[in-house]
């Protein structure tokens, strides 16, 4: 075989696997976004739930308790949302091809979420209502414990991909985790966008 043929079917099988690369990260992405699809319809269904509770309940807010503290939650809030910036800017920095850019913003990402995680459970541990003080009570738990643990999956997904990043080569051609990742931390972020304004705003 002389070099040129050679040449050609070298090129030839890296184009194809590059292709079968690409398409199997597109039915990645494409199934991690119905999974994600799947987790709003849960969401919408504990808000609908909520909302039919509050405005149905004559005593909703459990006795001896006026509202609830907003100023400690819109930091966190605050917070959580900035995050979604930052984590951008970390993928924007891996696109470039920038390893330590991409790893300082994504460890800020994490620093950022974990803040939200403590904060919370400062919180609970200052509130002076259990999970079986009405249906207040209850609803506030779930919601917030729903979603604050997808914030803690979000945290321990973002290590993963952090420590994937050290490995020679593995982003070379760009990775379908961190694209997964990210989405995933934007959509947690909405969620505790809608769910600031149902429980902290709506009082």
């Amino acid at each position: 075989m002389s070099s040129v043929n050679l040449d050609q079917t070298l090129n030839t099988a890296a184009v194809a696997h590059a292709t079968e690369h690409h398409d199997e990260g597109e039915h990645r992405m494409f199934g991690f976004i119905v999974f994600l699809l799947s987790e709003s319809v849960i969401f919408l269904s504990f808000f609908a739930g909520y909302i039919v509770y509050k405005t149905t309940t004559p005593a909703w807010l459990p006795a001896g308790i006026d509202g609830l503290e907003v100023r400690e939650p819109l930091i966190n809030t605050i917070v959580l949302v900035s995050s979604s910036f930052v984590i951008y800017f970390a993928e924007r920095f891996l696109h470039r091809e920038n390893l330590w850019g991409f790893r300082a913003f994504w460890l800020l990402t994490m620093a950022m979420g974990s803040f939200f995680l403590y904060g919370q459970a400062v919180e609970w541990a200052g509130l002076p209502f259990g999970f079986t003080d009405g249906l207040f009570g209850g609803t506030f738990y779930l919601l917030t414990g729903f979603h604050g643990l997808h914030v803690l999956t979000g945290v321990l997904m973002q290590g993963i991909m952090l420590g994937r990043s050290f490995i020679p080569g593995n982003y070379d051609d760009g990775e379908v985790g961190v694209a997964a990742t990210s989405l995933f931390w934007h959509f947690v972020d909405v969620i505790w966008i809608i769910l600031f304004i149902l429980i902290y705003v709506w009082q």
